[in-house]
């Protein structure tokens, strides 16, 4: 796309973003994280270089929640009948477009449409912060724009077309740092965001712990969590720095193992013993609920369905809590 010196509205804004540049490179260095990940996912989708930046001018890669239930929510800033479209769940649980890695592949496949659509990044971006459907429609009236000048003269909104501008004014930052008089930071490998997979769901202090690091700065990296609770069903993934990746999957086997000792069946009587007390064969199992436990979690170790545990236990909904104790068979 253009370079620094392709309009004057590039060039004053890339000089508002590092008029403080020691400000300035702390801030890049606090989100690079999450700036290296959507670059992996936009080279993926072969979407220009600059997209990478997008949440930068969206909401300086910060996971907003949304206040209400129509307002954008995420760093990418998607609207909830945006968000439907684009495949991202949102209910009161979980909220996709505070997920990392779903909302920045649902957005670069975006992108990718766009472009595909209409050929020209620019309207890309106009698509992305106006709609597709505003811009087909001023394509389709005034025709497509020609290369100069860089920011496009169709009639949108100031808002829209200053929001092109940002775009280019902090992708012309990243080109040309010393212009600008700062320092771009580097990313250690240990700060690297790292997809871990989760096969059960378990609480957000207990991962934060498994993963040592704080609860604060867990919910930071998996804003998508609204409750106190990992939903493995609703994304089967956590987000963590390479660095505290081994220690978390370590305390998850740690605990599995533990888990699997509690339900180890007692020793079996000598020959010739005898035990009135011992179930039969024929008598149901019992399971008693542990912090992070969910019913998916429960039936599937126990090769069972969730249907028939909230049978056997008469439940309704998928709700359990800690010290409860689970019925996992019918006497026959």
């Amino acid at each position: 796309m253009a370079d620094c010196a392709a309009d004057p509205a590039i060039t004053a804004w890339a000089r508002t973003y590092t008029r403080h540049p020691k400000q300035f490179e702390s801030q890049l260095s606090a989100v690079l994280p999450r700036l290296i990940y959507v670059q992996q996912v936009a080279d993926h989708y072969d979407v220009a270089g600059e997209f990478v930046l997008l949440p930068w001018v969206e909401s300086h890669f910060q996971p907003v929640p949304g206040r209400h239930r129509n307002r954008a929510a995420g760093m990418w800033q998607i609207m909830p009948a945006t968000a439907g479209a684009m495949g991202l769940r949102v209910d009161d649980s979980y909220d996709g477009r505070l997920d990392v890695p779903a909302a920045t592949h649902a957005v670069m496949k975006e992108l990718q449409r766009y472009h595909r659509r209409f050929n020209d990044w620019r309207l890309a971006d106009y698509a992305f912060n106006a709609g597709e459907f505003a811009v087909r429609k001023l394509v389709k009236k005034h025709g497509a724009p020609t290369e100069l000048p860089a920011i496009p003269e169709l009639p949108v909104r100031r808002g829209t077309r200053e929001h092109l501008s940002k775009l280019l004014a902090i992708a012309c930052v990243v080109r040309e740092p010393a212009r600008f008089g700062v320092t771009l930071p580097a990313l250690p490998p240990e700060r690297q965001l790292v997809k871990v997979p989760v096969d059960q769901s378990l609480s957000i202090t207990d991962a934060a712990s498994h993963a040592g690091m704080s609860v604060d700065r867990f919910k930071h990296l998996n804003a998508a969590f609204r409750s106190d609770t990992i939903d493995a069903q609703a994304a089967s993934y956590l987000v963590l720095p390479a660095k505290h990746v081994r220690q978390f999957r370590t305390a998850l086997v740690n605990e599995a193992s533990t888990a699997d000792a509690d339900r180890e069946p007692a020793a079996s009587l000598s020959p010739g013993s005898a035990d009135n007390s011992q179930p039969s064969a024929t008598s149901p199992r019992h399971h008693t609920v542990r912090s992070g436990d969910s019913l998916w979690g429960i039936a599937r170790h126990y090769s069972v369905s969730v249907d028939q545990l909230r049978s056997w236990n008469h439940l309704r909904g998928q709700s359990i809590k800690p010290g409860l104790v689970l019925k996992v068979g019918s006497a026959h």
